[in-house]
């Protein structure tokens, strides 16, 4: 029965993924897609891996989030580079999508 006076139980992130099978899918792929960024990371010039965030995967297409024109225009160019570099490290991608963020904070 439900009291007025009782605060409802709270629960962690952790423990609401754990129960909610769509969260815990959903979670897993926020943690792949940040996987993979981290895998190419290292391709990317230091001074616009700031300006390039991990974004959903969907089959075999991933798509990263960019913050400014100039760095997607660099980006398009180094994209069979990280393409190639996420095949051989096993990840079944094949098309790397890019999608521009405007009004974002820098």
């Amino acid at each position: 029965m439900y009291s007025p006076h009782r605060q409802p139980k709270s629960v962690t992130f952790n423990q609401a993924v754990e129960n909610s099978p769509s969260l815990a899918r959903l979670a897993g792929m926020v943690r792949e897609s940040s996987d993979l960024l981290k895998s190419v990371e290292l391709l990317l010039p230091s001074t616009m891996r700031a300006s390039v965030k991990a974004g959903p995967i969907d089959g075999e297409t991933w798509c990263l989030l960019i913050s400014s024109n100039a760095a997607a225009a660099k980006l398009r160019q180094l994209l069979p580079t990280l393409q190639a570099r996420l095949q051989a490290n096993g990840h079944n991608i094949t098309t790397i999508r890019l999608k521009l963020l405007i009004g974002t904070q820098r």
